[in-house]
């Protein structure tokens, strides 16, 4: 176990063919990018290189939050937005026209969130429109003005991810264990860190994000955790709210009882499936679609788990399951079963071993690119870029940077 407190001072270099190496504490600042350059992790890179994601921290109102964020990790999010421009094949004029057509969805839903967008515009000293484009990602083609892709579903899925949760019962030391391998194209790891915010009146919240998004997989002090997937088929993408702002408000909150009705309240672009804990221990899974929400519980088994495909009883059809990333039958499978077999018994080193085994063994769920070509689509050339353990009760977040095996868990606190 290497800690992210015990290497305030580390040293980091940037390697040929993958990402960020560099310090994990709370000033760091962020490094030169190698965007897009390889399939990270490769096993040509010597394996007893340590890497891992760095670690900011900001503290104060939402828009203080947002400057030091952005001032922190702005080679990142400089990175990001080339990287969206590239895929999505728009401008930068085009971009923010259809960024800012989300802004009156955010007034709406997340007011408070439009002032830490703002704040970290200006720490990384980019327009208001691309730091809001940033939060909204993929739901730009749903802008009023791209009427060419408007309702075009996802088929496959955009991204991969297995997802589980283990409540109280499940576990060696009687706290909830949950977290996920967030599974994605290569170049995302090039713009990845952990965020550790501390707002004024809120929870505090840690969580693994990427090139600006103020809301993403994590937890909060009080106990609540998300972790998600990207689900294959299901009701039409439209124009609403991205997801990312959706993960932000749940980490505000306290118990299921605030969290739920956010599904309700909160209108989403595109279907989503959200792997949840709250302050009291209790496990949750949620589908939540442009028609509204699936609730799934544990059904007293004492864990959950989910990829990319439905489950719930509306919407797990053979028509959406063929919609569906091929590899994610079997990856629910794997990791349904490695769970049972330490059913009351999982400890820590067990979810890290589980999480980091290859895909290419049997019962490993750590994604590896089917082809070198990123061009090729996430379904082939996707690959597993953290694998990320939220311990609750201990205020604790474990991440381990892409795909490489022999790559260790960095653990990261609250502070």
């Amino acid at each position: 176990m290497i800690s992210s407190r015990s290497r305030s001072s580390a040293t980091a270099s940037a390697s040929r063919r993958t990402f960020l190496k560099t310090v994990a504490c709370s000033s760091a600042t962020a490094m030169g990018l190698g965007l897009g350059r390889g399939k990270a992790f490769s096993r040509e890179q010597d394996a007893s290189e340590i890497v891992q994601y760095p670690i900011y921290r900001a503290a104060g109102s939402h828009r203080e939050l947002g400057r030091q964020h952005g001032e922190q990790a702005k080679t990142h999010i400089d990175a990001h937005l080339s990287y969206m421009r590239k895929t999505l094949e728009i401008s930068t004029q085009e971009l923010e026209s259809r960024a800012l057509q989300f802004r009156p969805l955010f007034e709406k839903h997340c007011p408070h969130l439009i002032d830490e967008v703002s704040g970290l515009a200006e720490g990384a000293g980019i327009s208001f429109a691309e730091a809001l484009a940033v939060n909204i990602r993929s739901a730009l083609t749903q802008a009023p003005t791209n009427r060419a892709g408007a309702g075009e579903n996802k088929s496959p899925s955009g991204d991969g991810c297995t997802a589980f949760a283990i409540s109280r019962e499940g576990t060696a030391d009687g706290e909830v264990l949950i977290g996920q391998n967030s599974d994605m194209l290569p170049a995302v790891v090039d713009f990845g860190y952990v965020l550790h915010l501390k707002p004024e009146s809120k929870p505090e919240l840690l969580m693994w994000t990427f090139g600006g998004m103020i809301g993403y997989h994590g937890l909060n002090s009080h106990g609540v955790a998300n972790f998600a997937n990207d689900l294959g088929g299901g009701p039409r993408p439209r124009f609403a709210m991205p997801h990312y702002p959706l993960k932000r408000l749940i980490l505000e909150c306290r118990t299921f009882d605030e969290i739920l009705p956010l599904f309700q309240r909160v209108p989403l672009w595109a279907n989503g499936n959200y792997v949840l804990c709250d302050e009291t221990g209790r496990i949750l899974d949620v589908e939540a679609t442009t028609a509204g929400a699936e609730v799934i519980s544990d059904q007293g088994a004492g864990f959950l788990a989910h990829s990319n495909h439905f489950l719930s009883v509306r919407y797990a059809t053979d028509a959406n399951h063929a919609l569906s990333a091929r590899d994610s039958f079997d990856r629910l499978r794997r990791m349904t079963e490695l769970i049972k077999s330490r059913q009351g018994h999982t400890t820590l080193d067990d979810v890290k071993t589980w999480l980091r085994t290859s895909d290419r063994h049997a019962g490993g769920i750590c994604r590896v690119a089917k082809t070198p070509d990123s061009t090729d689509g996430w379904t082939i050339a996707g690959i597993t870029v953290a694998s990320i353990i939220a311990q609750p009760a201990e205020r604790t977040l474990h991440v381990a940077a892409s795909n490489e095996p022999d790559q260790p868990f960095i653990e990261y606190t609250m502070e």
